[in-house]
């Protein structure tokens, strides 16, 4: 019997059933990891506290964390167990979201996902890691900017979204090259065309580092935007090897004719 749907094309509603059920898996992974976090939070809140303890046990600024209203610590606590949910719950909704935006829903296109969540997951959790670690190094050095003898009291919850939008930021930053190569895969971009947007590629490397780190030290950028240049060369290589792969199977039939 012929297949009625070769081409697997989608109707609107069909994508909005596609939408809703990925969204639903994403988000019910999301929430059974943001539970795990809701008891990380104790380690991760005393980590992101040491800043300031280091701070004020070794200059004359006196640094602490205030909670500003009596629901503020439950406010915070989810908050942060939310986003523990979503970095521990990473591989399920970046797979089930290149799964979404792929051209058609056929085994090839699900060996591209699950590729694709193997690529990003660890370039996102190394994104996390980068910018935990130059989190003490920004707080330092932003507070060394209050006069000696006062007193920072900083709102747990600002501080808190400061650090959240520097770990996204820095995670979604390094994915950015995998997502490069993907699209390629799928014939979207040739190798070429992304060799020839380097010096491109460099600027918005380096805008994305000075956005994302809040502080002038140039370091801090360089560990950002290193990386971010370094996957962007990596990804035009492995482009041009598939590049290469495809005009092979390309020219097989005319040189077999």
């Amino acid at each position: 019997m012929a297949r009625r749907n070769p081409e697997r094309k989608m109707s609107l509603s069909s994508h909005l059933r596609e939408l809703r059920t990925r969204l639903y898996w994403s988000a019910l992974f999301i929430a059974l990891a943001s539970v795990g976090g809701w008891f990380l939070f104790d380690p991760v809140f005393e980590i992101l506290q040491k800043p300031f303890r280091d701070l004020a046990a070794t200059s004359q600024i006196s640094a602490t964390i205030n909670f500003g209203t009596v629901s503020a610590p439950f406010d915070l606590r989810v908050q942060v167990s939310v986003f523990l949910g979503l970095i521990l719950a990473s591989p399920f909704w970046l797979y089930n979201f290149w799964a979404y935006i792929s051209p058609a829903l056929n085994l090839r296109t699900k060996r591209i996902s699950l590729t694709f969540a193997t690529l990003a997951t660890p370039l996102f959790f190394a994104g996390c890691y980068i910018a935990w670690s130059l989190i003490p190094t920004f707080v330092k050095s932003l507070l060394s900017f209050a006069p000696i003898g006062s007193a920072t009291i900083i709102n747990a919850n600002d501080y808190i979204l400061f650090t959240l939008r520097i770990l996204i930021v820095f995670g979604i930053a390094l994915v950015l090259p995998a997502v490069l190569l993907l699209l390629n895969y799928l014939g979207v971009v040739t190798a070429n065309s992304i060799l020839k947007g380097w010096r491109l590629a460099v600027f918005i490397a380096a805008v994305i580092s000075a956005l994302a780190t809040p502080v002038s030290d140039p370091m801090s950028m360089l560990l950002l935007a290193v990386p971010l240049i370094a996957l962007y060369f990596v990804a035009a290589l492995i482009a041009k090897l598939f590049d290469r792969k495809k005009s092979k199977k390309l020219e097989q039939p005319l040189n077999a004719s």
